[in-house]
């Protein structure tokens, strides 16, 4: 379990079949505590450290991360990757609960510069829009954000990004064009499989809430 808040960035580079080197250095506060099993976010992709080296961390990646995440994308460009370990019993909860399991890829569009922050777009698959709402949670890259305005289906997308985190991710590095992990809120997910909602935005229709759905659902008492 992560929060979403980056702890610093890293490379990847290529280690072997399925196994990626973790570049991270001095400038990640962490790593030298690492030991192997931890679990790191990269990217907002929860990997495990099979192997310490120095400056860094060997991982396991299976065809599914592959397929589903932008991690081959960055061994190819060598950008750089958004890095925070695992929640520690006790740790401060500063974002929201992220688990590190990627969604789907969306795609940047843009930003602008404000008086307080940058804002960022994105669009994103129908299949995960309707996990888009205004106000609502969302990990970018593995960084904790806040969707600050979307479209009604959600297939597009604002956030506001604060200087500090802005300035200490590998957002900045963004251009239009460029794919995007996205993990949307747990919680959100949970619901929707609870209400039985179907994937497609375009033929979902919400349950009509009456007492009888109440009491079902266990608000009987109310």
């Amino acid at each position: 379990m992560f929060t979403g808040l980056i702890q610093g960035l890293g490379y990847l580079q290529p280690q072997g079949p399925q196994q990626i080197l973790v570049k991270c250095g001095g400038s990640v506060p962490f790593w030298e505590d690492l030991a192997i099993g931890d679990s790191v976010a990269v990217d907002g992709v929860c990997l495990t450290v099979e192997t310490l080296v120095t400056q860094g961390f060997v991982v396991s990646v299976s065809p599914e991360t592959v397929q589903r995440t932008t991690l081959s994308q960055r061994l190819q460009t060598h950008q750089t990757v958004n890095l925070e370990p695992a929640l520690s019993v006790g740790d401060r909860l500063g974002g929201h609960f992220v688990t590190g399991h990627i969604d789907d890829v969306g795609v940047f569009q843009g930003l602008q510069q404000t008086d307080t922050s940058w804002e960022l777009s994105f669009t994103v698959p129908d299949a995960i829009a309707r996990f888009i709402i205004h106000k609502g949670s969302v990990a970018i890259n593995g960084v904790s954000l806040t969707v600050a305005d979307c479209n009604e289906s959600g297939t597009h997308f604002k956030v506001a990004v604060i200087p500090h985190s802005f300035a200490n991710t590998n957002l900045q590095d963004l251009s239009p064009g460029d794919q995007v992990n996205i993990e949307n809120d747990v919680l959100g997910k949970y619901v929707a499989k609870l209400l039985n909602l179907p994937h497609s935005p375009s033929t979902a229709t919400l349950p009509e809430i009456t007492p009888e759905f109440l009491a079902t659902h266990g608000f009987g008492n109310l």
